[in-house]
């Protein structure tokens, strides 16, 4: 099969005018206000199958960086950095293509150069490990060089119809709620102001003591025969947080720490006294929480006090450091963070609380985001368990990409830049992650339709599975793209679909090894899906959060 640089123009022109109508169609009311009670599949996998051509920020284009060097799968028809070869007048791109099942296949076009997508094959090509190798032709057709040879997944794309939910997300949600409530770590917070390190994840207060504060919370509303331990739980939780903040006076003051303890990575030596820019926004996000269920201002007062930190240390260009010493406040990288659960946070309290004092300091973040970390889409992982100091580009995640993608999609007189940025961030994350059938290069089960988490964690997340989900449902919000909501519907249904019907737990990691008897489970992923599965309830029956 050939194809030559017609073919890809035609189809660039009918993607491009098809996905500019898409991003210029508005509708906050999509469908009239309805979300769809049926879909028809097989129109959206054949509208999935056209949008699959199109590559995704491709390098060839001014200004785009070469993004997928280090990509080991491809939904979306993908364009490489390869060189040109002397004497070359046109390229030959050829893939042998080993399937899941049956004889190997090859597969071949030309094209004007080497950089040039797989566009005119790619539906052509079935799910398998493909060998890639561009050859550079003279007018003779004859061979004067390789330009380069890549390896990669063609994987299985969007297949349309997947499992309904067995039971109600609402039933699922409270269910989670009661399941992580009852575990005697969390227990533990009801006598005790320190945490269980049974729990070894309780090594990381803002994320873990934060999470569990929001939870109980949830707990407090959602189970109300829990009600009063709860919010014993979760006040116990805060003074933790709060016990082991900053004192006022320092860098980074009222800020809780990334890590406590010796476990997991709060025992490396790389992480002694160093701390997360943006993960004391998630301990602010928590105080607020545990304000709107008391009326304390205690918790009120300490959110803003931490805010405020943030907008003292926030650099001149709107940006942050990834990570930094917690007692001098000196960047520990040159990397920067990205800067989503700030912009949340600060958000919030201008929104909810009528605190105006940080819209200079989001615009200014915003503008950063906008201006730099966007043109550069490194969407990198910045986790606390993994070395954030990489080469760009080579542990990229959804977990950065899909929430500033919903972060872009939530703001007022959305600009085309913004619904092309969302559109761009949702589409990598699904060609990098999203997982619609048995990953074809694993050694070992996972649990479709899945979200892997990052680069350097190839393993199905539930956390990872509602950044996609919630991502997705924010553009059908915008834009009334059905197939946006049959694919956030796909996840968040098997969210309910892996529950434990008996006790209640949402696995985090949705992996099946021979050897495993039991599944992990962090509270914060936990909480994300919780509240997922709530925000589709609300959309799918009205009820109100």
């Amino acid at each position: 099969m050939k194809g030559n640089f017609n073919i890809v123009l035609i189809l660039f022109l009918a993607v491009f005018f098809s996905c500019k109508g898409n991003l210029e169609k508005k509708s906050s009311e999509p469908d009239n206000g309805k979300i769809p009670s049926t879909l028809d599949y097989a129109a959206l996998v054949e509208q999935a199958s056209f949008e699959y051509q199109e590559p995704i920020r491709p390098g060839y284009e001014q200004g785009n960086p070469w993004w997928n060097g280090y990509a080991p799968r491809f939904l979306y028809a993908p364009a490489f950095n390869l060189p040109k070869v002397t004497g070359a007048v046109r390229y030959r791109f050829s893939i042998k293509l080993t399937p899941a099942s049956g004889a190997a296949e090859t597969y071949t076009f030309d094209a004007p150069t080497p950089t040039s997508p797989l566009s005119p094959i790619w539906n052509d090509i079935k799910p398998g490990k493909a060998e890639l190798t561009v050859t550079g032709l003279d007018e003779n057709n004859h061979s004067v060089g390789t330009s380069g040879q890549k390896s990669f997944v063609r994987d299985v794309p969007y297949k349309g119809k997947y499992p309904n939910p067995a039971r109600t997300y609402k039933w699922a949600a409270v269910q989670a709620l009661r399941y992580i409530h009852t575990l005697p770590a969390i227990q533990s917070w009801k006598t005790s102001t320190t945490p269980d390190l049974s729990l070894s994840q309780n090594a990381y207060p803002c994320k873990i003591a934060g999470s569990t504060v929001s939870i109980e919370c949830l707990v407090a509303k959602y189970l109300p025969e829990y009600k009063t331990e709860a919010l014993s739980i979760a006040k116990h939780a805060a003074e933790f947080l709060i016990n082991q903040s900053r004192p006022s006076g320092e860098p980074l003051a009222f800020f809780p720490p990334t890590y406590y303890g010796d476990k997991l990575a709060a025992g490396k030596a790389e992480n002694k006294d160093k701390t997360m820019m943006m993960e004391a926004a998630t301990a602010g996000m928590a105080f607020l929480d545990l304000y709107n269920a008391t009326g304390d201002k205690t918790y009120l007062n300490r959110a803003i006090s931490i805010a405020d930190t943030y907008l003292d240390f926030q650099s001149v260009d709107g940006s942050f450091p990834i990570k930094v010493d917690i007692i001098t406040g000196e960047p520990v990288y040159t990397s920067k963070a990205l800067l989503t659960p700030l912009l949340e946070f600060w958000d919030r309290l201008d929104k909810e609380y009528g605190r105006v004092a940080y819209r200079n300091g989001l615009a200014a973040a915003e503008k950063w985001m906008d201006l730099v970390a966007i043109p550069a889409f490194d969407m990198s992982g910045q986790f606390e368990d993994v070395t954030v100091n990489v080469a760009p580009y080579s542990n990229l995640t959804e977990c950065t990409a899909a929430p500033y993608a919903s972060w872009l999609l939530h703001r007022d007189n959305i600009t085309l830049k913004a619904k092309t940025d969302a559109l761009d961030l949702i589409r990598m994350s699904e060609d990098q992650f999203v997982h619609w059938d048995e990953y074809i290069n694993a050694k070992w089960n996972i649990c479709p339709p899945c979200v892997f988490e990052q680069f350097r964690y190839q393993t199905p997340v539930d956390n990872s599975a509602c950044v996609m989900a919630n991502a997705w449902i924010d553009w059908y919000l915008y834009s009334g793209d059905k197939l946006a909501w049959a694919k956030a519907k796909a996840l968040v249904d098997n969210i309910v679909n892996l529950q434990d019907t008996n006790s209640g737990m949402i696995p985090t990691t949705w992996d099946e090894y021979p050897s495993r008897t039991s599944r992990s489970l962090w509270v914060n992923c936990l909480l994300n899906s919780v509240n997922t599965l709530l925000r589709m309830d609300a959309l799918t029956s009205g009820n109100a959060l």
